[in-house]
């Protein structure tokens, strides 16, 4: 454990263990602020509008349904408490300003006791949504209710601000800085635009890849920091309040064309995105959501091809392939990379067929390890062994590096080091007009496992020693050792598990597949 430990710490930046250090042994304690001015009404367009989470006074979060008990409620889990104090539910369509209203001031009384709200990364995403929501109805808010509703925000973001989360870095440092420069149009804080708008401009430059992806490599976590990306131009474009903004805001749309030109690229012909890394259905807004805010903010982008993300989009007429060629671009915060080197996911004419396993949890427990780790992907596995060193929920020890050696539109060859300089294996992806062809290569006479993880709904009608038939395609299989069938859970969405089954092909230095639809 302690030679992993080292190799996780090796990648840190030095004021991540600084602040781990320093977050262990004191935090700045929260104070009471009168904030003295006054809030101008802001104008915005419509955002995106929240899923429904609020039924009476049930909440629905990751899929687990429960009463309210209080804000620091952990009994379903650390995030479901997070999304609670997140308050995203001030925005569904059907919440009034009314009830909004009463659970404003209902956390206000019961901040003492909530030692959960509090945290960095819920006030910032909380901060943004009481923001939204005075905006929305401001004309509805007396005088004394906004001033105590401005003195706990404005208390919330002074704590904040000391509390930055340089001891994470990635995107909860984005998203406090997201939220501190809307906070700065809201109460017209010179010191506070100057802060946030230094951030953000180090912080995108740190974590947008020069193809537009995040540098965390989720397609889901780019969706979300796409989605608050567009927020503050929203709130930035129309209501000027500080010198110097127009140039901001060019900062800014220039920002948000670069991923939303990303995020084009990453999609199937459906629309929706390969669950790569740290993704789930039902999380972030649904990319077509996020054009259609983009372009009511007079945003127009490009496609940008996929290249430093390490993602790479095959076709033919019947076929989607999204494969990873990653390396960790996020080296100092990996917490949402999995080791799913060489791994891929494939549809077939717009049905899955080949699927990542996805995520169910982000408790630190056995389903978390194996959700990250290698066996849950589609590629191969040596001495059981994961090919980046993942554990403790969201830690990397040593990683995989990946070299491409060949990447073409019908071929994709790259080779890596996870297993040992001594066991590269390399994979070869080649797509022609009937099939898909990958091949895996390892060191002669060394014995591993490839896995081929199937859609929870596709049926099996049969298995060969060289060749497995399903309704929606056939899968042929040279170099083989050993077929076997196994069933598995495999997920989607949060805490929903589906029944599915994975080809479990042994082979000794080299095999080869085929996958070829089904003509109809």
């Amino acid at each position: 454990i302690i030679p992993r430990l080292l190799k996780t710490i090796l990648y840190l930046r030095p004021c991540q263990v600084y602040f781990q250090i320093r977050n262990r042994l004191w935090k700045p304690s929260f104070r009471y602020l009168t904030y003295r001015s006054g809030c101008n009404k802001l104008y915005v367009s419509d955002s995106l509008k929240a899923y429904r989470i609020l039924n009476g006074s049930s909440f629905t979060f990751l899929n687990v349904p429960s009463q309210f008990l209080s804000w620091s409620d952990t009994t379903k889990g650390m995030l479901w408490a997070y999304n609670l104090n997140y308050m995203d539910w001030l925005l569904q369509e059907d919440v009034t300003f009314d009830d909004g209203a009463l659970w404003i001031d209902r956390f206000i009384a019961d901040l003492p006791d909530n030692h959960i709200g509090l945290d960095p990364y819920p006030t910032a995403l909380r901060g943004i949504n009481w923001i939204k929501f005075i905006s929305r109805h401001y004309d509805k808010i007396d005088e004394e209710r906004l001033a105590i509703w401005n003195d706990l925000l404005y208390s919330q973001y002074v704590h904040l601000s000391r509390n930055l989360e340089y001891h994470l870095l990635g995107n909860h440092l984005l998203e406090d800085a997201y939220s501190l420069f809307i906070a700065s149009i809201y109460f017209s804080d010179r010191n506070l635009y100057k802060k946030s708008s230094k951030l953000l401009r180090k912080q995108f430059c740190e974590q947008i890849l020069p193809d537009g992806a995040h540098f965390e490599q989720s397609p889901m976590y780019h969706c979300i920091l796409l989605d608050r990306l567009l927020d503050c131009c929203n709130f930035s474009f129309n209501n000027i309040r500080h010198e110097g903004q127009e140039q901001m805001n060019a900062f800014l749309k220039d920002m948000a064309v670069k991923m939303l030109g990303h995020l084009e690229a990453i999609l199937y012909s459906d629309k929706s995105f390969p669950l790569f890394n740290d993704s789930a259905v039902g999380i972030s807004p649904e990319p077509m959501q996020i054009f259609s805010y983009a372009q009511r903010l007079g945003l127009v982008w490009d496609k940008i091809p996929m290249n430093e993300v390490g993602y790479r989009y095959m076709c033919n007429e019947n076929m989607e392939i999204f494969a990873d060629v990653a390396n960790v671009t996020a080296s100092y915060q990996p917490g949402h990379t999995h080791a799913d080197t060489f791994s891929y996911e494939l549809r077939i004419k717009g049905m899955p067929f080949i699927v990542d396993t996805g995520i169910s949890t982000y408790d630190k427990n056995a389903r978390r390890q194996y959700e990250r780790g290698t066996s849950a992907h589609n590629t191969v596995q040596v001495d059981g062994k994961d090919s980046s060193q993942v554990w403790g929920g969201f830690r990397v020890g040593s990683r995989a590096k990946v070299s491409v050696i060949k990447d073409t539109d019908t071929e994709l060859k790259a080779v890596h080091f996870g297993y040992g300089r001594s066991k590269p294996h390399s994979r070869t992806f080649a797509i022609d007009e009937d099939c898909l062809h990958i091949t895996d290569e390892l060191p002669h006479m060394l014995p591993a496992v490839n896995r081929i993880h199937l859609a929870h709904d596709v049926k099996i009608n049969e298995v060969l020693p060289n060749a497995i038939s399903t309704d929606i395609a056939d899968i042929s299989i040279e170099g083989a050792t050993r077929i076997e069938l196994v069933d598995e859970c495999i997920s989607d969405e949060y805490n929903v598990l589906k029944q599915s089954q994975a080809v479990v092909v042994h082979f000794v230095g080299r095999m080869n597949y085929c996958i070829k639809a089904k003509q109809v």
